[in-house]
């Protein structure tokens, strides 16, 4: 059996790892022996020297070499063991809180001792807690270690001392051949950035010398670590282009409309389109003219008219006698675009079908045959659309709408829908999230990306103030001179906890203050855990101007659409990322009339907060927004699992390594005009054989 296979065995085969660890192991995605190799150390403890007691500080891990001067316990607070020790540069105390009879008489005074552990500051100077010791003869009996001990990330019934054995074992079999795992890197990309092979890069990691900076190793700036996770990002985005190059192998159908049929829908459309509307509707054009399926990512700021494109896209689908399927998160969404699409093809002659989980009896039954047997060519609806139940006769155009809010089975289940012998149908995606270039570099690399970068003429800029909750009182008045002038309002609570009950408690009772604040405004509320029904019907008061004031959760973040209402109170602004708050904001200034967004935050704001929302005061950008959201929060945070629950990585952090991401596209380019036979075993190395789930 040669190397190659050798670490393609299961960790099984190595002394030591039993069923038990075999079966803990894999809770960490360690099942081959080369998973070992990769499993790298969440940090390193220096006992590669010992140090002197005056040369530490707070905070630090040190290996010492001292002797007891004392040894007493003490009953005042909790019953501890204190043992004063002494290296003739200064003391430490080592503190034990759990102790034996015996091991007091072994910390007697004049015992010698090594020692680890970390630096506190104690009641009366440094003391180290439940410190690893040993009692020795001499000074020269106390070990020290040629390179840092690494600390490897564990899950519970897995000893740190049997997972270093195991990945030493994993080493050790690796430097025997290091042909084993071969560098996929070519070198002319190593030298451009200055990094090291693999086989130094894991050695390194694993082992570093004792000269070796624990915090380069900690915070990304080793060359070693940085060049593992440099390759992930390429990997991944390799991975993405794969799919979006074997997705041209598929065949879709041909969709395109007559001249008579498009000037139809554009002179029965309220408004003039934009020239950016118009542009990113000649790529969808062009796209659906061939016969590899469309995989296309609209991006646009809040109101600037993604959905009218999308309906432009649809008009191809329906000229052609296919079917298209809306997809939308939320039942709100979903109503309000099955209201547009119906206005914007009332001249045409195709029936639209709206589906939901709520749609009971007859009615689902009618919604289903019309479906299946293709009288239905317009077909909104939430996740109800990808049931087994449903099923499409000629589906040719999928849109869905902001995509991020939907599973990736869930997407690729509509998708297999239209997915007939070696067809499948166009998908056009829409997110009113803007993506920052290199993020959407990374994660969106198998789509084409259109951008509407322009808003429809006639907008006013929304004002946006930032205001501290003691001045609550004006606020409240400035909503009674509001509802005064005929103009509706949105009051929206946020809470830092991820619990939706609190958010909706918190919710409801600021309806009820309001509510004894504001006597004659007409108050409604929607929050996350009401009933979509009644969701519905207080947005539908709420837009027909039955209600002034609408108090909610951040669920109306997306898709909301109610020109009348120019004013937003959002409390505890802080709490948010930028992103959301300009989300939010997006849903006023849908009109001519002047709009305010009122930032209501509890101070005092943190230097970090204070900058987040002066950019939304200096801009309504979302792009710039977006890009300052990532130097300010991080992208970890920003594409964390909510927003896209693709990036799942094993060395790379988005946090640390963000400044990696400008580099990773021109990287891929040298490795696919010189060395393309190592990016299949690249994409296996970092994403494993399975990578189905970024077909769509």
């Amino acid at each position: 059996m040669d190397s190659q296979d050798t670490l393609n065995q299961s960790v099984a085969s190595l002394k030591g790892i039993g069923g038990q660890s075999v079966v803990r192991l894999e809770k960490l995605d360690i099942r081959r022996i080369c998973d070992l190799i990769f499993h790298l150390p969440l940090r390193y403890e220096d006992r590669t020297h010992i140090q002197a007691i005056n040369s530490l500080n707070p905070g630090s891990h040190a290996l010492i070499c001292a002797r007891v001067i004392s040894s007493t316990i003490l009953d005042r607070g909790r019953r501890s063991l204190v043992c004063q020790i002494t290296d003739d540069t200064g003391y430490l105390s080592l503190r034990f809180f759990h102790f034996s009879a015996s091991q007091h008489n072994n910390l007697s005074p004049g015992t010698l001792l090594s020692c680890f552990g970390e630096i506190k500051d104690g009641y009366s100077g440094y003391e180290m807690i439940h410190p690893e010791y040993k009692i020795i003869k001499n000074p020269e009996d106390c070990i020290t270690n040629d390179t840092l001990s690494a600390i490897y990330p564990l899950t519970e019934g897995l000893r740190q001392s049997s997972i270093r054995k195991a990945v030493q074992q994993a080493l050790t079999l690796y430097n025997n051949n290091t042909e084993a795992l071969p560098d996929l890197l070519p070198s002319a990309l190593l030298n451009r950035y200055n990094y090291p092979s693999l086989d130094q890069a894991l050695n390194t990691l694993h082992m570093p010398a004792a000269g070796v900076s624990v915090d380069t190793l900690q915070n990304g700036q080793n060359p070693a670590l940085t060049r593992l996770a440099f390759e992930e990002f390429i990997a991944h985005q390799l991975s993405q282009l794969h799919k979006k190059k074997s997705e041209q192998h598929w065949q879709a159908p041909l969709l395109k409309s007559t001249q008579q049929q498009s000037k139809q829908f554009l002179d029965g459309l309220p408004f003039q389109l934009t020239k950016a509307q118009q542009r990113v509707i000649q790529e969808i054009k062009a796209d659906c003219s061939k016969n590899s399926p469309m995989l296309r990512l609209v991006q646009g700021d809040v109101g600037s008219g993604k959905t009218v494109v999308s309906a432009y896209a649809a008009l191809l689908a329906l000229s052609s006698n296919y079917q298209i399927a809306i997809m939308a998160p939320t039942e709100l969404l979903a109503e309000q675009h099955l209201r547009n699409f119906s206005q914007w093809f009332k001249s045409f002659d195709t029936q639209i079908i709206y589906l939901t989980g709520q749609l009971k009896g007859k009615k689902r039954e009618h919604a289903l045959t019309a479906i299946n047997d293709g009288s239905a060519g317009l077909i909104i609806g939430t996740h109800a659309l990808f049931q087994d139940a449903v099923n499409f006769a000629r589906l040719g155009l999928i849109i869905i709408d902001e995509q991020h809010r939907f599973g990736v089975n869930q997407r690729m289940a509509l998708r297999d829908k239209g997915h007939n012998n070696n067809s499948k149908p166009h998908q056009l995606i829409m997110t009113a999230t803007p993506i920052p270039r290199t993020l959407a570099m990374l994660n969106y690399a198998d789509l084409d990306i259109s951008i509407i970068d322009e808003l429809p003429p006639g907008r006013i800029p929304v004002v946006t103030r930032a205001i501290a909750s003691e001045r609550r009182p004006e606020i409240i008045a400035k909503i009674t001179n509001w509802v005064k002038q005929g103009r509706q309002a949105y009051w929206v609570c946020t809470l830092i906890e991820e619990s939706e009950v609190l958010q909706c408690e918190a919710a409801e009772d600021t309806a009820t203050m309001l509510a004894e604040m504001l006597p004659h405004v007409r108050i409604g509320l929607v929050h996350g855990r009401m009933k979509a029904t009644e969701k519905d019907q207080v947005m539908q008061a709420f837009k027909a101007h039955k209600l002034d004031l609408l108090v909610a959760t951040t669920v109306i973040e997306v898709g909301v659409d109610v020109p009348n209402a120019g004013l937003m109170i959002i409390e505890n602004p802080e709490r948010l990322g930028l992103s959301q708050l300009h989300q939010l904001r997006g849903r006023v200034g849908r009109s001519t009339e002047n709009s305010f967004c009122i930032l209501m935050y509890q101070s005092p704001l943190s230097k970090t907060a204070g900058e987040r929302l002066n950019i939304l005061r200096e801009t309504s950008d979302g792009f710039l927004i977006a890009e300052k959201d990532l130097e300010l929060r991080g992208p970890g945070e920003m594409m964390g699992t909510k927003q896209t629950g693709q990036l799942q990585f094993k060395i790379a952090n988005l946090e640390r390594d963000a400044a990696l991401l400008e580099d990773v596209s021109a990287a891929v380019k040298i490795i696919q005009e010189t060395c393309p036979e190592n990016i299949q075993p690249l994409i296996e190395r970092w994403l494993g054989t399975t990578t189905k789930y970024a077909e769509v």
